[in-house]
């Protein structure tokens, strides 16, 4: 690439630079995922109760042969409480009596089975005054019903204050998990004066195989296959790189850097998912730093297929006046992915994305698509100019690279409308096992795509063929005829010399013959 292009690259990646170092030093050196982590959390006010979200995972039952170890692979399932303390204001610790503090599990299945109204109004989660009339419930406790699959389930434990006390604590004690689900735990308390109350603790969710929470458990398997993949791909494509090392194209080595750096991404990905399976802990800094490969990944590829498209390397030797429009959109692409990224992944607790993400989903969809359009306007001018010149050779690359590009876009777009059905129609996420399929889906198609522009710009003796020639006097780079030239050329030179030697051949008889008239005069 030009100097002015190569000078502004170094600048957004020293921005980037920056951007990671802030953020890094904005935050604690570890968050946590399958291990919950409360410290003087509030009660909001829902209806007549006042909740405590505690944790939303999917769980897997615990195997039948699970073992008694403590080894984190021992086949057990389980949500244990260590640490659990509740602690109400003062003015709320004057009552006499017993005023208790409730903890329910349940699988959201069994939603329903929580709460209820007396005539068929507002649904209330505690027992109502005239629900405790009835004979439903008891007034102060929660509603509750038993499963259809289980009597036991949801399950609810009970802490209390007793007396004047400030502090209720919950003793360290686990509740086993016997069937696969979407589990959700929630701190209720039932009583007004318990409104400031705040509570603090930690829970663990374990599954048979770890820590790693049933939605994202299948994504570790993905990512050693997509890693292996990217091996592949790396083999073939380095064997050639280097085999064609002296004819090699400025746009070949960008392709190597993002084949690179997807290689590195996975090993990434699949790493952090190890140490989140083993640990119950997502180190910020590690998980940061696979986020930030993947948009950097993200971005060099986008502004590659932006700069293929504008005929970079084939129909121009330089981006010119483009080049700081191309950078500014790189750079503003990768912050708003950034921080995407940074929401869905650093710090993830739940397996339920939160409203955050949704705001940061539009900048970066916006983005993609003035991406897109500016992609297939580039890409058709530039098709136009193969055309006029007539590079055949090229302009049938630039039809591939066009119909390749364009079943990606459909089969994005197609997917984004799955993604959103998905979504809409499982607000509880029951169906979390597939769940997965979602992510895993761009990881493939931008493989896919990769290895499209792989082929169509693979290291060979011709690349300089496609290669934008800079020579003075040079109006086409029809590389046809050019070849028919030189062929054409090569045969009269060839011709000339047979015509030589033939007539070489001729003199040298005569002169033959000549000399042998002489020789019978003088005999």
């Amino acid at each position: 690439m030009d100097s002015a292009f190569a000078r502004g690259r170094s600048r957004s990646m020293c921005f980037a630079a920056s951007l990671v170092y802030i953020l890094l030093s904005s935050i604690a050196v570890t968050t946590f995922a399958s291990i919950h982590i409360y410290d003087h959390e509030p009660f909001q006010e829902v209806g007549n109760a006042y909740l405590l979200a505690g944790g939303s995972e999917a769980i897997v039952a615990e195997a039948s042969t699970a073992s008694q170890g403590s080894s984190i692979h021992d086949g057990r399932s389980y949500i244990r409480f260590e640490n659990i303390t509740f602690r109400r204001p003062k003015a709320a610790a004057k009552a006499r009596g017993s005023v208790p503090v409730h903890i329910i599990i349940f699988e959201a299945a069994d939603r329903n089975d929580i709460g209820g109204s007396a005539y068929g109004g507002q649904r209330a989660i505690c027992c109502t005054p005239d629900l405790a009339k009835m004979g439903v419930c008891k007034q102060g406790d929660i509603i509750r019903r038993p499963s259809a699959t289980d009597i036991n389930w949801p399950v609810v434990l009970d802490v209390n204050f007793k007396g004047k006390s400030v502090i209720s604590s919950l003793d360290s004690q686990k509740v086993s998990i016997k069937k696969t689900g979407m589990y959700n735990l929630f701190f209720v308390a039932c009583d007004p004066k318990l409104k400031d109350m705040v509570m603090s603790g930690k829970t663990i969710w374990k599954n048979p195989d770890g820590y790693l929470p049933g939605r994202m458990a299948p994504l570790k398997k993905f990512y050693v296959f997509m890693a292996l993949a990217y091996v592949c791909l790396s083999i073939v494509w380095f064997f050639q790189y280097v085999r064609f090392w002296d004819d090699v194209l400025q746009l070949q080595h960008c392709i190597t850097a993002v084949i690179a750096l997807g290689l590195f991404e996975m090993i990434l990905w699949y790493f952090e998912y190890v140490n989140f399976n083993n640990t119950g802990m997502r180190p910020i800094v590690l998980t940061t730093w696979v986020v930030t490969v993947g948009t950097i990944r993200k971005t060099i590829s986008r502004l590659l297929i932006l700069s293929v498209s504008m005929g970079y390397g084939v129909v121009r030797p330089t981006l010119g006046g483009l080049t700081s429009k191309v950078l500014l959109l790189g750079i503003t692409y990768f912050l708003a992915s950034e921080l995407l990224n940074i929401t869905e992944y650093v710090g993830t607790i739940n397996d339920v994305s939160g409203r955050a993400r949704l705001l940061l989903v539009l900048p970066d969809a916006f983005l993609d698509a003035f991406l897109i359009l500016w992609i297939f306007t580039s890409l058709s001018r530039t098709l136009e100019q193969l055309q006029a010149k007539r590079s055949s050779v090229k302009l049938d690359i630039y039809r591939k690279f066009s119909n390749a590009l364009a079943i990606t876009v459909i089969s994005s777009v197609a997917w984004i409308g799955y993604e959103v059905y998905f979504k809409a129609t499982d607000p509880f996420n029951e169906r979390w096992q597939s769940a997965w399929i979602i992510t895993a889906f761009w990881d493939v198609i931008a493989f896919a795509l990769l290895c499209v522009i792989c082929y169509l710009w693979a290291p060979s003796q011709s690349s300089q063929r496609y290669a934008y020639s800079e020579k003075v006097g040079e109006d086409s780079d029809d590389e046809e005829a050019q070849s028919l030239t030189k062929e054409k050329q090569e045969g009269q030179v060839e011709l000339s010399l047979a015509r030589q030697e033939k007539n070489v051949g001729t003199d040298g008889s005569l002169d033959q013959e000549d000399e042998s008239e002489e020789e019978d005069k003088r005999e």
